[in-house]
């Protein structure tokens, strides 16, 4: 009997091992955006809100600025920058500290 056993555990252990095969494809998964929102309030003027926005958001227009700041008085609220978390944070927090109400950077 011990025989037997011996062979049927010489033979699995020689029988070969099928491995399923990897994949050779790498899914990248972009880093998210998050979205610098400005909020409108009853102090901070016109001027001051176009004037935060060309001096703190990159590339920023003094056209664009303009329509911004007219979105954020008269809808309430304007996307005034999207992008990487980290800038979001540093924009965020410049035109925070300048006096503009700012909504929680939420991803985009």
């Amino acid at each position: 009997m011990s025989i037997v056993f011996s062979t049927a555990v010489q033979a699995m252990a020689t029988a070969p091992t099928v491995t399923p095969q990897k994949s050779s494809q790498v899914t990248r998964k972009p880093y998210p955006n998050y979205k610098v929102i400005v909020l409108n309030d009853d102090f901070n003027t016109f001027q001051h809100v176009h004037d935060c926005l060309v001096k703190y958001i990159p590339n920023m227009t003094s056209d664009r600025a303009w329509k911004l700041t007219n979105q954020i008085h008269y809808e309430g609220q304007a996307i005034v920058w999207v992008g990487p978390q980290e800038q979001a944070e540093f924009y965020h927090q410049q035109l925070s500290r300048a006096g503009l109400t700012m909504a929680p950077i939420e991803a985009a």
